[in-house]
């Protein structure tokens, strides 16, 4: 009886079961040299496929699903354009859904892929509720997580490492005089919120900034929660001279009722976004930006999910973040109360 498994020939021939899968398949996106390395330990091995497995195989779909936290994110509007190309390039289909940050269509989305019988699914999860997520594990549909987790699922991943760029914008805006900055915090019910709002708690301390907890307000990673973040920070008696959003889009919330206020973003206040965007450098000015590659993001999970398709159990994968210093926080500290005080009353207090 022939014990020799996918895996083993993959070992053999120094390559990841997915190659060596898409090798023994006929599929012709691999290099020539893995085609040959794989081929050869094939038959040093004397490999023989399961034909049950291949009769199996013969019954996908050649179709993922995706489902995102929400479309009009920028960032994940970017990731599911490059998880799509991806999944092109590896002979898949996508089928996109969008939570909306919520996990209720979340989980209506899952159910309508899990009827699909999709081949995989990729999922940036909502919050920590398993729900029909853990459905995914139970019926051994093949899962990735993307951006974001759920602690306790075992299901490989691609995340970001984000203590880094969280700690360079710290210390980037210290050594310009800012002892004072404003942190609009995505929700606690998600991994990346929770991730880098201790990043950014951990990064003050070390720098030996203002711990004041009344510099930190949490929003829920939507345009309108970084207007009222700003909004409630630029109230206080003694406000931030530099504020730091979460993510993307309520950069994109900060950015309108500071144009609002007449706040000149790099002059009169310093603003950092992480995330970026392509259009984020073409603001005028140029807004600073905690970056990863979401280029990288959306192909390592089709590597991952692939392989999890073709039987392996990869590890999961942390991606690098660092600080890009654009204009909108390039000059020394300047007290945001002076120059709110030069503008208009009608452009201080705008209209809700």
């Amino acid at each position: 009886m022939n014990t020799v498994t996918i895996k083993d020939v993959a070992a053999r021939a120094g390559v990841s079961a997915a190659t060596a899968s898409r090798v023994l398949s006929g599929n012709a996106a691999t290099s020539e040299e893995s085609r040959r390395a794989v081929e050869q330990a094939a038959k040093d091995l004397d490999f023989r496929p399961n034909l049950q497995a291949r009769a199996l195989r013969s019954t996908r779909s050649d179709t993922i699903g995706l489902l995102v936290s929400d479309v009009r994110n920028p960032f994940f509007a970017d990731l599911a354009h490059s998880i799509e190309q991806a999944a092109l390039a590896e002979g898949y289909v996508t089928l996109l859904g969008n939570a909306n940050e919520r996990a209720d269509q979340q989980n209506r989305y899952l159910d309508t892929l899990i009827a699909r019988r999709v081949d995989g699914v990729i999922v940036a999860p909502q919050g920590n509720d398993t729900g029909t997520v853990q459905q995914l594990v139970d019926r051994q549909v093949p899962t990735v997580f993307v951006d974001r987790v759920i602690p306790g699922l075992d299901v490989p991943s691609v995340t970001t490492d984000s203590s880094t760029g969280i700690r360079q914008t710290v210390e980037h805006l210290a050594a310009l005089g800012h002892t004072r900055i404003g942190y609009i915090a995505g929700p606690q019910s998600v991994s990346t919120g929770r991730e880098r709002f201790t990043a950014y708690q951990d990064a003050v301390v070390a720098a030996g900034l203002s711990e004041d907890p009344d510099l930190i307000v949490f929003g829920d990673f939507q345009a309108a929660s970084g207007s009222a973040g700003v909004t409630t920070l630029l109230q206080l008696a003694d406000p931030p001279t530099a504020i730091f959003a979460a993510d993307s889009l309520m950069a994109v919330g900060a950015i309108a009722i500071l144009n609002r206020l007449g706040l000149r973003l790099g002059r009169d206040i310093a603003l950092v976004a992480f995330d970026d965007i392509e259009w984020f450098s073409l603001l005028e000015p140029a807004l600073s930006v905690v970056a990863h590659s979401v280029e990288d993001m959306g192909r390592v999970a089709v590597d991952l999910l692939r392989d999890v398709i073709d039987g392996g159990r990869p590890e999961s994968v942390r991606l690098p973040s660092e600080l890009i210093v654009r204009a909108s926080s390039a000059t020394p500290v300047r007290p945001v109360r002076q120059a709110a005080s030069t503008r208009p009353a009608a452009e201080q207090h705008p209209e809700h």
